[in-house]
Protein backbone atom coordinates (compact mmCIF):
# COMPACT_ATOMS: atom_id res chain seq x y z
CA UNK A 1 0.00 0.00 0.00
CA UNK A 2 1.28 3.68 -0.96
CA UNK A 3 1.78 6.41 1.53
CA UNK A 4 -0.68 8.33 -1.09
CA UNK A 5 -3.39 5.52 -0.06
CA UNK A 6 -2.38 5.41 4.06
CA UNK A 7 -2.30 9.27 4.82
CA UNK A 8 -5.27 9.92 1.46
CA UNK A 9 -7.62 12.98 3.32
CA UNK A 10 -11.40 11.08 3.68
CA UNK A 11 -14.23 13.60 2.00
CA UNK A 12 -17.55 13.50 3.58
CA UNK A 13 -20.62 12.59 1.03
CA UNK A 14 -24.25 13.08 1.69
CA UNK A 15 -26.65 10.17 0.39
CA UNK A 16 -29.81 10.87 0.42
CA UNK A 17 -32.84 8.06 0.00
CA UNK A 18 -32.87 8.08 -3.92
CA UNK A 19 -28.85 8.07 -3.52
CA UNK A 20 -28.52 5.15 -1.50
CA UNK A 21 -29.69 1.99 -2.87
CA UNK A 22 -26.62 1.36 -5.21
CA UNK A 23 -24.23 2.02 -2.04
CA UNK A 24 -26.26 -0.51 0.53
CA UNK A 25 -24.07 -3.56 -0.13
CA UNK A 26 -20.58 -1.94 0.58
CA UNK A 27 -22.30 -0.06 3.38
CA UNK A 28 -23.73 -3.42 5.11
CA UNK A 29 -20.40 -4.86 4.61
CA UNK A 30 -18.75 -2.35 6.18
CA UNK A 31 -21.23 -2.02 9.33
CA UNK A 32 -20.69 -5.73 9.96
CA UNK A 33 -16.93 -5.70 9.69
CA UNK A 34 -16.57 -5.41 13.79
CA UNK A 35 -19.03 -8.31 15.16
CA UNK A 36 -20.49 -8.79 17.90
CA UNK A 37 -23.13 -5.57 16.65
CA UNK A 38 -26.72 -5.01 17.94
CA UNK A 39 -28.94 -5.46 14.44
CA UNK A 40 -30.28 -1.69 15.10
CA UNK A 41 -26.62 -0.42 13.81
CA UNK A 42 -27.27 -2.04 10.35
CA UNK A 43 -27.83 0.21 7.48
CA UNK A 44 -31.27 -1.05 6.28
CA UNK A 45 -32.87 1.24 9.13
CA UNK A 46 -32.54 3.91 6.78
CA UNK A 47 -35.43 2.26 4.39
CA UNK A 48 -37.06 0.97 7.83
CA UNK A 49 -37.54 4.33 8.83
CA UNK A 50 -38.33 6.16 6.30
CA UNK A 51 -41.27 3.98 5.58
CA UNK A 52 -42.43 2.97 8.75
CA UNK A 53 -42.22 6.43 10.09
CA UNK A 54 -42.30 8.56 7.27
CA UNK A 55 -38.91 10.25 8.14
CA UNK A 56 -36.64 11.32 5.68
CA UNK A 57 -33.15 9.45 5.91
CA UNK A 58 -29.68 11.01 4.84
CA UNK A 59 -26.41 8.97 5.34
CA UNK A 60 -23.23 10.90 5.93
CA UNK A 61 -20.07 8.57 4.63
CA UNK A 62 -16.28 9.25 4.87
CA UNK A 63 -14.90 8.15 1.37
CA UNK A 64 -10.95 8.01 1.20
CA UNK A 65 -9.53 6.15 -2.02
CA UNK A 66 -13.11 5.27 -2.94
CA UNK A 67 -14.01 3.08 0.34
CA UNK A 68 -15.88 3.24 2.97
CA UNK A 69 -14.22 4.93 6.20
CA UNK A 70 -17.15 5.66 8.18
CA UNK A 71 -20.50 6.09 8.44
CA UNK A 72 -23.46 8.04 10.30
CA UNK A 73 -26.90 7.85 9.68
CA UNK A 74 -29.45 9.82 10.24
CA UNK A 75 -32.87 10.87 10.06
CA UNK A 76 -34.56 13.93 10.01
CA UNK A 77 -37.80 14.10 12.13
CA UNK A 78 -40.53 16.27 11.09
CA UNK A 79 -43.58 16.78 13.54
CA UNK A 80 -46.31 19.90 13.27
CA UNK A 81 -46.17 19.19 17.47
CA UNK A 82 -42.86 19.35 18.39
CA UNK A 83 -40.26 20.50 15.64
CA UNK A 84 -37.50 19.54 13.86
CA UNK A 85 -35.27 17.07 14.48
CA UNK A 86 -32.01 15.12 13.61
CA UNK A 87 -31.73 11.48 15.44
CA UNK A 88 -29.59 8.94 14.49
CA UNK A 89 -31.62 6.67 15.24
CA UNK A 90 -34.98 7.53 16.10
CA UNK A 91 -37.20 4.64 17.92
CA UNK A 92 -33.79 2.40 18.37
CA UNK A 93 -31.09 2.55 21.57
CA UNK A 94 -27.95 2.36 19.40
CA UNK A 95 -26.88 4.82 16.36
CA UNK A 96 -23.89 7.35 15.89
CA UNK A 97 -20.87 7.08 14.03
CA UNK A 98 -19.19 3.94 12.92
CA UNK A 99 -15.43 4.73 12.75
CA UNK A 100 -11.85 3.64 14.09
CA UNK A 101 -10.51 6.93 13.36
CA UNK A 102 -11.01 9.82 15.38
CA UNK A 103 -10.06 12.34 12.67
CA UNK A 104 -12.77 10.65 10.59
CA UNK A 105 -15.18 10.73 13.80
CA UNK A 106 -14.60 14.38 13.94
CA UNK A 107 -15.39 14.91 10.12
CA UNK A 108 -18.88 12.84 10.60
CA UNK A 109 -19.20 15.20 13.21
CA UNK A 110 -18.87 18.31 11.25
CA UNK A 111 -20.78 17.64 8.54
CA UNK A 112 -23.66 16.38 10.65
CA UNK A 113 -23.84 19.89 12.36
CA UNK A 114 -23.61 21.37 9.42
CA UNK A 115 -26.92 19.52 8.14
CA UNK A 116 -28.52 20.27 11.85
CA UNK A 117 -27.92 23.75 10.87
CA UNK A 118 -28.94 24.01 6.95
CA UNK A 119 -32.26 21.61 7.95
CA UNK A 120 -32.43 24.10 11.07
CA UNK A 121 -33.83 21.48 13.37
CA UNK A 122 -33.62 22.27 17.32
CA UNK A 123 -31.19 19.63 17.88
CA UNK A 124 -29.12 16.71 16.43
CA UNK A 125 -28.86 13.41 18.85
CA UNK A 126 -26.69 10.55 18.53
CA UNK A 127 -27.31 7.93 20.60
CA UNK A 128 -23.77 6.32 21.16
CA UNK A 129 -22.72 3.88 23.45
CA UNK A 130 -19.41 5.62 24.26
CA UNK A 131 -18.90 9.65 23.86
CA UNK A 132 -16.96 11.13 20.47
CA UNK A 133 -15.00 13.96 21.79
CA UNK A 134 -16.19 17.07 19.73
CA UNK A 135 -17.15 20.97 20.67
CA UNK A 136 -20.36 21.32 19.46
CA UNK A 137 -21.31 18.16 21.17
CA UNK A 138 -21.95 20.02 24.27
CA UNK A 139 -24.86 17.82 25.84
CA UNK A 140 -25.10 14.79 26.77
CA UNK A 141 -27.92 12.41 28.06
CA UNK A 142 -26.25 9.99 30.30
CA UNK A 143 -28.87 8.74 32.76
CA UNK A 144 -29.86 5.37 31.33
CA UNK A 145 -27.67 2.37 30.63
CA UNK A 146 -27.57 -0.56 28.35
CA UNK A 147 -28.97 -3.96 30.28
CA UNK A 148 -26.98 -6.83 28.09
CA UNK A 149 -26.39 -10.57 29.24
CA UNK A 150 -23.42 -13.08 27.50
CA UNK A 151 -25.00 -16.31 26.93
CA UNK A 152 -23.66 -19.69 27.42
CA UNK A 153 -23.14 -22.25 24.76
CA UNK A 154 -26.55 -24.15 25.65
CA UNK A 155 -30.25 -23.34 26.90
CA UNK A 156 -29.39 -25.81 29.84
CA UNK A 157 -26.32 -23.97 30.65
CA UNK A 158 -28.63 -20.54 30.83
CA UNK A 159 -31.16 -21.88 32.76
CA UNK A 160 -28.85 -23.46 35.25
CA UNK A 161 -27.24 -20.15 36.08
CA UNK A 162 -30.43 -18.26 36.64
CA UNK A 163 -30.83 -17.32 40.21
CA UNK A 164 -33.83 -19.89 41.64
CA UNK A 165 -36.48 -17.36 42.22
CA UNK A 166 -36.06 -16.97 38.72
CA UNK A 167 -36.82 -20.17 37.56
CA UNK A 168 -39.53 -20.44 39.84
CA UNK A 169 -41.37 -17.86 37.96
CA UNK A 170 -40.57 -19.70 34.78
CA UNK A 171 -41.99 -22.72 36.15
CA UNK A 172 -45.47 -21.47 37.74
CA UNK A 173 -46.31 -20.30 33.74
CA UNK A 174 -45.75 -23.57 32.61
CA UNK A 175 -48.24 -24.84 35.44
CA UNK A 176 -50.57 -22.01 34.15
CA UNK A 177 -50.74 -23.82 30.99
CA UNK A 178 -49.32 -20.41 29.04
CA UNK A 179 -48.60 -21.52 25.45
CA UNK A 180 -45.71 -19.67 23.47
CA UNK A 181 -45.58 -19.10 19.41
CA UNK A 182 -43.23 -17.86 16.54
CA UNK A 183 -43.65 -16.52 13.76
CA UNK A 184 -43.06 -13.39 11.29
CA UNK A 185 -45.91 -11.26 9.66
CA UNK A 186 -48.87 -13.78 10.52
CA UNK A 187 -48.38 -12.78 14.37
CA UNK A 188 -47.98 -8.94 14.02
CA UNK A 189 -51.63 -8.03 14.87
CA UNK A 190 -51.41 -10.53 18.00
CA UNK A 191 -47.99 -8.71 19.00
CA UNK A 192 -49.67 -4.94 18.04
CA UNK A 193 -52.82 -5.63 20.60
CA UNK A 194 -50.61 -6.54 23.45
CA UNK A 195 -48.12 -3.43 22.76
CA UNK A 196 -50.27 -1.05 22.13
CA UNK A 197 -52.44 -1.81 24.92
CA UNK A 198 -49.31 -1.71 27.09
CA UNK A 199 -48.10 1.09 25.97
CA UNK A 200 -51.80 2.66 26.68
CA UNK A 201 -51.28 1.96 30.25
CA UNK A 202 -48.21 3.14 30.43
CA UNK A 203 -49.10 6.48 29.31
CA UNK A 204 -47.27 6.59 25.92
CA UNK A 205 -48.34 6.48 22.22
CA UNK A 206 -47.83 3.44 20.38
CA UNK A 207 -45.90 3.05 17.01
CA UNK A 208 -48.17 1.97 14.41
CA UNK A 209 -48.12 -1.13 12.74
CA UNK A 210 -46.29 0.13 10.00
CA UNK A 211 -42.84 0.35 11.58
CA UNK A 212 -43.07 -3.24 12.86
CA UNK A 213 -44.42 -4.49 9.18
CA UNK A 214 -41.63 -2.73 7.49
CA UNK A 215 -39.28 -4.69 10.36
CA UNK A 216 -40.09 -7.60 9.41
CA UNK A 217 -40.20 -7.35 5.81
CA UNK A 218 -37.08 -5.77 6.04
CA UNK A 219 -35.19 -7.91 8.38
CA UNK A 220 -36.71 -11.87 6.99
CA UNK A 221 -34.06 -13.81 8.20
CA UNK A 222 -33.45 -11.74 11.52
CA UNK A 223 -36.60 -10.24 12.87
CA UNK A 224 -39.06 -12.18 14.69
CA UNK A 225 -42.15 -12.06 17.04
CA UNK A 226 -43.08 -14.10 19.91
CA UNK A 227 -46.19 -14.76 21.59
CA UNK A 228 -47.50 -15.65 24.82
CA UNK A 229 -51.34 -16.88 24.92
CA UNK A 230 -53.20 -17.81 28.13
CA UNK A 231 -55.92 -20.25 26.35
CA UNK A 232 -56.56 -18.12 22.90
CA UNK A 233 -55.85 -14.57 24.35
CA UNK A 234 -52.64 -13.34 23.32
CA UNK A 235 -51.03 -12.01 26.92
CA UNK A 236 -47.70 -11.14 26.26
CA UNK A 237 -45.43 -10.43 23.26
CA UNK A 238 -42.02 -9.87 21.84
CA UNK A 239 -40.30 -8.19 18.66
CA UNK A 240 -36.81 -10.13 18.92
CA UNK A 241 -34.21 -8.73 16.48
CA UNK A 242 -31.03 -11.40 16.04
CA UNK A 243 -27.96 -9.20 14.82
CA UNK A 244 -24.04 -10.63 14.72
CA UNK A 245 -23.62 -11.82 17.64
CA UNK A 246 -25.84 -9.77 19.81
CA UNK A 247 -29.70 -10.37 19.79
CA UNK A 248 -31.92 -7.20 21.54
CA UNK A 249 -35.61 -6.84 22.05
CA UNK A 250 -36.85 -3.35 21.07
CA UNK A 251 -40.32 -3.66 21.83
CA UNK A 252 -41.82 -6.00 24.07
CA UNK A 253 -45.08 -5.91 26.50
CA UNK A 254 -47.24 -7.69 28.67
CA UNK A 255 -51.10 -7.26 30.01
CA UNK A 256 -51.03 -6.38 33.77
CA UNK A 257 -54.75 -8.37 34.10
CA UNK A 258 -52.11 -11.28 33.75
CA UNK A 259 -49.07 -10.69 35.59
CA UNK A 260 -50.05 -13.16 38.49
CA UNK A 261 -49.25 -15.65 35.72
CA UNK A 262 -45.84 -14.78 35.38
CA UNK A 263 -47.03 -15.02 31.51
CA UNK A 264 -43.98 -11.78 31.19
CA UNK A 265 -41.33 -13.87 32.84
CA UNK A 266 -41.80 -17.31 30.03
CA UNK A 267 -41.53 -15.01 27.46
CA UNK A 268 -38.27 -13.98 28.62
CA UNK A 269 -37.26 -17.07 29.34
CA UNK A 270 -38.30 -18.31 25.40
CA UNK A 271 -36.47 -15.09 24.01
CA UNK A 272 -33.25 -15.95 25.72
CA UNK A 273 -33.69 -19.42 24.98
CA UNK A 274 -34.10 -18.55 21.58
CA UNK A 275 -30.82 -16.13 20.93
CA UNK A 276 -28.55 -18.99 22.54
CA UNK A 277 -30.35 -21.58 20.21
CA UNK A 278 -28.86 -19.11 17.48
CA UNK A 279 -25.88 -19.02 18.68
CA UNK A 280 -25.45 -15.44 19.65
CA UNK A 281 -23.04 -14.21 22.20
CA UNK A 282 -24.80 -11.13 23.96
CA UNK A 283 -28.44 -10.38 24.53
CA UNK A 284 -29.32 -7.11 24.98
CA UNK A 285 -32.26 -5.98 26.85
CA UNK A 286 -32.33 -1.91 25.81
CA UNK A 287 -32.00 0.65 28.08
CA UNK A 288 -33.04 1.23 31.74
CA UNK A 289 -32.63 3.88 34.67
CA UNK A 290 -30.03 2.34 37.17
CA UNK A 291 -32.10 0.93 40.28
CA UNK A 292 -35.59 1.75 38.15
CA UNK A 293 -38.50 -1.31 37.80
CA UNK A 294 -37.38 -1.62 34.71
CA UNK A 295 -33.27 -1.86 35.18
CA UNK A 296 -34.01 -4.71 38.13
CA UNK A 297 -36.24 -6.65 36.18
CA UNK A 298 -33.24 -6.96 33.61
CA UNK A 299 -30.80 -6.89 36.37
CA UNK A 300 -32.37 -10.54 37.89
CA UNK A 301 -32.05 -12.21 34.76
CA UNK A 302 -28.16 -11.68 35.30
CA UNK A 303 -27.63 -8.61 32.88
CA UNK A 304 -25.32 -6.07 33.51
CA UNK A 305 -25.23 -2.55 32.73
CA UNK A 306 -22.79 -0.95 29.99
CA UNK A 307 -22.16 2.46 29.05
CA UNK A 308 -25.20 4.78 27.17
CA UNK A 309 -24.10 8.17 25.88
CA UNK A 310 -26.51 10.12 23.83
CA UNK A 311 -24.97 13.71 22.56
CA UNK A 312 -26.54 16.61 21.15
CA UNK A 313 -25.60 19.94 19.75
CA UNK A 314 -28.50 22.00 20.56
CA UNK A 315 -29.61 24.80 17.91
CA UNK A 316 -33.49 25.78 20.00
CA UNK A 317 -34.54 24.77 23.58
CA UNK A 318 -33.00 21.40 25.29
CA UNK A 319 -33.15 17.61 24.13
CA UNK A 320 -34.55 16.70 27.75
CA UNK A 321 -37.54 18.91 26.83
CA UNK A 322 -39.12 16.26 24.28
CA UNK A 323 -38.29 12.39 26.69
CA UNK A 324 -41.15 11.24 28.71
CA UNK A 325 -39.91 11.40 32.32
CA UNK A 326 -39.86 15.11 31.99
CA UNK A 327 -42.54 16.48 34.74
CA UNK A 328 -44.40 18.84 32.09
CA UNK A 329 -46.27 15.71 30.52
CA UNK A 330 -47.04 14.46 33.72
CA UNK A 331 -50.72 15.11 33.29
CA UNK A 332 -51.19 14.46 29.49
CA UNK A 333 -49.55 10.77 30.60
CA UNK A 334 -52.53 10.42 33.03
CA UNK A 335 -55.23 11.78 30.68
CA UNK A 336 -53.61 9.53 27.77
CA UNK A 337 -53.91 6.27 30.37
CA UNK A 338 -57.42 6.57 30.83
CA UNK A 339 -58.43 6.94 26.99
CA UNK A 340 -59.53 4.22 24.80
CA UNK A 341 -57.32 1.68 23.31
CA UNK A 342 -58.91 1.76 20.30
CA UNK A 343 -58.31 5.73 19.99
CA UNK A 344 -55.12 5.57 21.38
CA UNK A 345 -53.98 3.29 18.50
CA UNK A 346 -55.71 5.83 16.02
CA UNK A 347 -54.38 8.85 16.95
CA UNK A 348 -50.95 7.33 18.46
CA UNK A 349 -48.92 6.94 15.78
CA UNK A 350 -48.92 10.15 13.91
CA UNK A 351 -48.18 11.59 17.51
CA UNK A 352 -45.36 9.38 18.12
CA UNK A 353 -43.55 9.77 15.01
CA UNK A 354 -42.73 12.96 15.80
CA UNK A 355 -41.13 12.45 19.09
CA UNK A 356 -37.16 12.09 18.78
Amino acid sequence: MSNLTIHATPVVRIHRLREQSSRILDWESFVTRNAPIPPSYHIRWLSILSRGLRHEPYCLEAVACGNTAGLLPVMFVRSMLFGRFLISLPYLNYGGILADDPAIVRQLIDRAVTLADELDVRFLELRHERACEHPRLATRAVSKVHMRLGLPATPGQLWEQLCPKVRNQVRKASKNHLTVEWGAGERLDEFYDVFSQNMRDLGTPAYGRRLFREIVRHFPDRAEFCVVRAGATPVAAALLLHGWGITEVPSASSLREYNHTCANMLMYWKLLERAVERGQDAFDFGRSSPESNTYRFKKQWGATPSPAEWQHYVRQGSASDMRPDNPRYERLIGIWKRLPVGFTRWVGPAIVRGIP
